[in-house]
């Protein structure tokens, strides 16, 4: 059972019921046997499969009072810190996380060594769609290293994308795409593919580096599926190629076309995929990387930290968004006009696509503030989003140099802004006083990490 008590939180009970229980569905949402009480001050969870223990989180801790046992482990200092770095979609604006995850390996590197890389300090990297394509980029092995280092992320987009995302000029040209796409994807895929199978050729989901989850979409079964490298154990025909993973990933409706392949689990069963871009069910992952790892520990899977209990207190999360349109973007009285045509082209972009990428990514983001908060653990969550992108910039397939040469400015401006965190009434980001700049914020995560990384490098070996 879990009981939560959040007197003296500076939210409300209505908004932290809200979020805890929106938590606890993302992490057990597909049990029948999970419920939600609420007594008084106190919002209780109880789940029939794991009811042998209680789970108590107050302000700031979660700890198994199941028995003795479990305050033991619970003072156990094996894990300091699980740690989580999480990326948005967004087309070819992934030029934005990749630039600012360039100075984060900088700052790695003038810590450790110029060896140091992403994938060496977190325990768990999630990427929706784009961002899957970077969690791929920085978690795949090549020669025992990452296939890319974060200072070439960047300079990828710039080399790829225009033949990814091949433009035709002209008045006449784009008056034909807008039709096309009225019956096709704007894009075929074949480059891409061919690319995504160049470089990660037979590599599969539990040869990556580091945990990897990418969530995809499938429209066979209207439900997301989560590649994760915490379900390979139970769930085998999920180890699929990462190619086919990040294909399907990146395939974003009425863009590139849905992406079909088959797995064959232990038992030599196949299982089918029909899969489109993960943006559908989250295109902020950093909900679905913590439920994952939560998941995992709740269950008793000790392959990952040797204790059971969680403290969600010891979360450390960085989580890059690709950037967003200002918010009073569209208005009601112009969409009531639109038609099927106007929701999927508008001004050189796709608002239906735009909000839904929007609204997702957004709604996490509230929900980790809240939690975050509520365990008086803000300090360990930085997000960094720019929100304030405008004409082509907003737009997820302009490759020309011009607009890629924006995006990095972007990214580097991004660097030089104060924290910011989304305000839970109004959903804009607010600059937080006194926290620096997202650079010196970055600067302070990597000491966080590289010093976590050497505590355990200094853990005696238990065999």
């Amino acid at each position: 059972m879990l009981e939560l008590t959040y007197t003296g939180f500076s939210c409300s009970y209505k908004r932290l019921k809200g979020t805890i229980a929106s938590f606890l569905y993302s992490s057990f949402g597909h049990r029948r046997d999970l419920k939600l009480y609420a007594f008084g001050n106190t919002l209780l969870s109880r789940c029939a499969f794991h009811d042998r223990a209680w789970f108590v989180l107050s302000n700031s801790k979660m700890a198994s009072t199941s028995s003795a046992e479990g305050a033991a482990l619970n003072s156990s200092d094996k894990v300091k810190l699980i740690t989580v770095l999480s990326i948005d979609g967004g087309g070819v604006r992934g030029i934005i996380p990749a630039t600012v995850l360039a100075f984060l390996e900088e700052e790695l590197k003038k810590l450790d060594g110029p060896d140091s890389r992403i994938a060496d300090y977190f325990d768990v990297v999630a990427g929706t769609s784009t961002g899957g394509l970077l969690t791929t980029m920085l978690t795949a092995p090549k020669n025992g290293r990452p296939l890319f280092d974060a200072k070439d992320l960047a300079q990828f987009y710039i080399d790829e994308s225009p033949k990814i995302f091949p433009q035709k000029n002209g008045f006449f040209s784009k008056i034909g795409t807008a039709l096309k796409m009225v019956g096709a994807p704007k894009y075929d895929g074949k480059y891409l593919h061919s690319l995504l199978r160049k470089y990660l050729g037979e590599t599969r989901l539990d040869a990556t580096l580091t945990n990897v989850v990418i969530p995809t979409f499938d429209i066979s079964y209207l439900q997301p599926t989560i590649f994760s490298s915490f379900e390979l154990k139970h769930q085998p025909a999920k180890n699929a190629l990462l190619s086919d993973i990040t294909i399907s990933t990146a395939a974003a409706p009425t863009f590139f076309p849905a992406h079909y392949f088959e797995t064959k689990d232990g038992k030599g069963e196949t299982r089918a995929f029909n899969l489109v871009d993960g943006g559908l069910a989250a295109n902020n992952p950093t909900l679905c990387a913590m439920s994952q790892v939560s998941q995992n520990i709740i269950l008793g899977n000790g392959d990952f930290f040797p204790q059971k209990p969680v403290d969600y207190g010891k979360f450390m999360v960085i989580s890059l968004g690709c950037g967003l349109n200002p918010k009073e973007k569209y208005s009601a009285k112009d969409a009531a006009k639109w038609g099927l045509l106007n929701w999927i082209i508008k001004d050189g972009t796709v608002p239906i696509v735009d909000m839904f990428n929007a609204a997702s990514a957004d709604m996490v983001d509230i929900h980790l503030s809240v939690l975050f908060g509520a365990l008086r653990s803000s300090h360990h969550y930085l997000r960094i989003q720019y929100d304030q992108l405008s004409g082509s910039a907003g737009s997820i397939d302009d490759c020309s140099k011009e607009n890629m040469d924006r995006l990095v400015e972007i990214g580097e401006e991004l660097l030089r802004k104060n924290v910011s965190r989304v305000d839970l009434e109004t959903g804009r980001n607010v600059e937080m006083p006194g926290e620096g700049t997202n650079a010196q914020q970055l600067t302070k995560f990597a000491k966080l990490l590289s010093d976590e990384r050497r505590r355990r490098k200094e853990m005696p070996q238990i065999n």
